[in-house]
């Protein structure tokens, strides 16, 4: 067990459980949802924290991160959404449960500026945290009761 599954699990799984959680309170049509002005439609927030997971995934396997990835499609519904972040989130615990504390401690991500893996974790913790406030007034402006970890974690 490596010290990122040591150390930096359980707020990592608590942050994706959490993010994860907005696909309890969505329905198909709730995707299309925008707020006024120039905003994206959920379902474009949501694949865009899609994109953004991927980016991280293979940062922590090729040790560079690359911003470049688009899923191919754009149109997804709620339940492949779901599946497919989860199949992202299975796919980061495999990848951090399968580094070495060699590489942990000694390796350096570059994202355009070094980082430590374990620090990169915790700034993709950030980044699940700041998609968990983006979304936040859409599901308020739905009127979708929020749970009690998202209050107290969001607000």
């Amino acid at each position: 067990m490596n010290t990122i599954v040591q150390e930096d699990f359980e707020i990592l799984k608590g942050t994706l459980e959490l993010r994860a959680s907005i696909f309890d309170l969505l329905s198909d049509a709730d995707l299309e949802y925008r707020l006024p002005g120039d905003n994206a439609s959920i379902r474009t927030l949501c694949i865009q924290h899609g994109e953004v997971m991927r980016s991280y995934i293979d940062s922590f396997k090729h040790f560079k991160q690359d911003w470049h990835y688009r899923h191919a499609h754009t149109d997804l519904n709620l339940t492949d959404l779901r599946a497919w972040i989860n199949n992202l989130d299975e796919e980061l615990f495999t990848t951090l449960s399968g580094m070495s504390d060699t590489d942990i401690q000694t390796r350096i991500i570059d994202r355009g500026f070094p980082l430590p893996p374990r620090i990169q974790v915790q700034v993709l913790i950030q980044a699940a945290l700041i998609f968990c406030g983006m979304i936040t007034p859409y599901l308020r402006a739905l009127q979708k009761p929020l749970p009690e970890k998202w209050v107290q974690w969001i607000g």
